[in-house]
């Protein structure tokens, strides 16, 4: 699952209200709620990709401003962005912070993978002497960690509630003020900033692979081949998170196809009007390359997008793979042979 907006991955929260008595034994490292132009720095990093595997908090029990007895405790995953969002969200309040080890991952895709999950919980409240941290048994967890997490498991294994807090970290002082989460905060959004800030980490992703498809098209068929390549991995990866909501139909694949043989259709038409010396036959058969080459290549980057959004769910996008990627592939690779005999074909005509 690829990267979601973390400031929803990390939101989660506890009751109001918060004891007097000083924890007698303090083991757990301190933090603060002070977002800094270098953490910002790291951020736009890892909004980036770059050094992907290392924008990560060392996991265990982290203190709040003055944590007490009876202070709330957040669970949160171990990447940056997820820990950094909770903290600051929680600016001016005294609270445990339990980071698990999700190996860098955000709590929704480690939910789904399995990191933020039981027995990492349990293993966490154990290690880090919970039960004598906090006279309550209490933990509040990120809504979007609860496919990861089963409840009455880790109230048999620890003796600790689960609870879950509104999708949000910017909810988190709203909710605090009553204990309760309204509907609104439950909804999971994933409106136009939120996919906004997926596409540099999977622009850089496809960069090299749509640099080498370029040239080698370029090689086949020339610059509008080319050019056309670089569209269909820029729709794919740039466009479709920012068009998700007005796509027709549900599934990401065919959205990815629809909007695939949109940005195909002027390449079609131009390579059709621009070889008006050749046959009929061929102009057509062009014009087919480049609607069966493109939408196929868009949709595929599309369903990268599976994992970072609500849209959909594993079931449904295992579905989607046994159900278009077929398709897929027999579309690309037909477009391949195309290309390579009209090419051909006008190689040999213009001897």
């Amino acid at each position: 699952m690829k990267m979601e907006d973390d400031s929803r991955g990390a939101a989660c929260c506890a009751p109001a209200g918060q004891g007097n008595d000083p924890v007698k034994s303090n083991p757990h490292r301190k933090t603060d709620s002070v977002i800094t132009p270098a953490d910002r720095w790291k951020h736009f990093l890892a909004r980036w990709g770059y050094r992907r595997d290392q924008h990560r908090v060392e996991p265990g029990l982290y203190a709040l401003g003055n944590p007490t007895m009876d202070s709330p405790v957040f669970v949160t995953a171990n990447y940056t962005l997820s820990f950094d969002a909770l903290r600051s969200a929680l600016a001016g309040r005294d609270a445990h912070i339990l980071v698990l080890d999700t190996v860098g991952i955000n709590v929704w895709c480690a939910a789904g993978k399995g990191t933020f999950g039981t027995d990492e919980l349990v293993r966490r409240i154990e290690a880090a002497g919970l039960k004598d941290m906090v006279g309550h048994r209490r933990l509040v967890l990120p809504q979007l960690g609860a496919p990861g997490v089963s409840a009455h498991e880790v109230k048999k294994r620890t003796g600790f509630k689960v609870a879950y807090g509104p999708v949000r970290a910017a909810d988190l002082p709203a909710y605090l003020e009553t204990g309760e989460a309204t509907p609104e905060m439950r909804r999971v959004r994933f409106p136009l900033f939120d996919r906004a800030i997926l596409i540099p980490v999977e622009l850089v992703q496809v960069l090299i692979p749509m640099f080498i498809a370029a040239g080698v098209f370029f090689f086949l068929s020339g610059p509008l081949a080319s050019a056309a390549v670089v569209a269909a991995f820029l729709a794919g990866s740039v466009l479709f998170p920012l068009l998700l909501p007005w796509l027709p139909t549900s599934e990401f694949s065919s959205k990815g196809l629809i909007l695939g043989a949109a940005v195909a259709l002027p390449f079609a038409l131009t390579s059709f009007a621009g070889a008006s010396t050749e046959a009929l036959w061929l102009r057509l058969g062009w014009a087919l390359v480049y609607m069966l080459a493109m939408p196929p290549l868009t949709a595929f980057l599309a369903l990268n997008f599976t994992g970072a959004t609500t849209f959909t769910s594993k079931s449904a996008v295992k579905r989607e793979i046994a159900k278009y990627i077929p398709k897929m592939a027999w579309s690309f690779g037909s477009s391949l042979v195309l290309m390579i005999a009209f090419s051909l074909v006008q190689f040999l005509g213009e001897r």
